[in-house]
């Protein structure tokens, strides 16, 4: 199985179905969790105001399983209340959005960390940086949060 995905400056490679996505292996970009809309709600979730959302399951996912559920006014973008999205933790937010069509500006949701959703192949991917003056994501109540609000 050939799996096509678009590369920098518009060439376009092919991976083999067991190799990493080029997000991982030309980009090095880090899993750092999904996040997964619902309209259940789950045990252990935790209210965010700003986005009219709750979240849940992060801390406890061996796998970085986010659970999302929206208040009906909340401001996200509708693609990210209503589609799955994977998120990478990146080096350079800025250089990784670059060229690519971003659905929520950079924003700093909590202390030390900056980030912003960008559209692949019709899904949001959310990139993270942390800042290192925060000692990387453990410090950062974000390591369970997802900043999404809308354009």
């Amino acid at each position: 199985m050939h799996i096509s995905e678009q590369a920098p400056f518009g060439a376009s490679i092919t991976r083999k179905g067991n190799e990493p996505p080029a997000a991982v292996s030309v980009h090095g970009w880090r899993y750092h969790h999904i996040g997964i809309p619902t309209n259940v709600p789950r045990p252990g979730e935790q209210y965010l105001e700003q986005f009219k959302m709750y979240v849940s399951a992060f801390e406890t996912s061996p796998c970085g399983i986010q659970w999302m559920r929206f208040e009906p006014d909340s401001p996200v973008h509708t693609l990210i209340k209503s589609v799955p999205h994977v998120a990478f933790e990146v080096d350079d937010l800025e250089a990784a959005i670059e060229g690519k069509e971003v659905l929520t500006e950079p924003n700093s949701p909590s202390e030390g960390v900056v980030v912003a959703m960008i559209l692949d192949s019709g899904a949001p991917v959310e990139l993270l940086e942390f800042r290192a003056a925060h000692n990387s994501r453990q410090n950062s109540p974000h390591h369970c949060r997802t900043a999404v609000p809308a354009r």
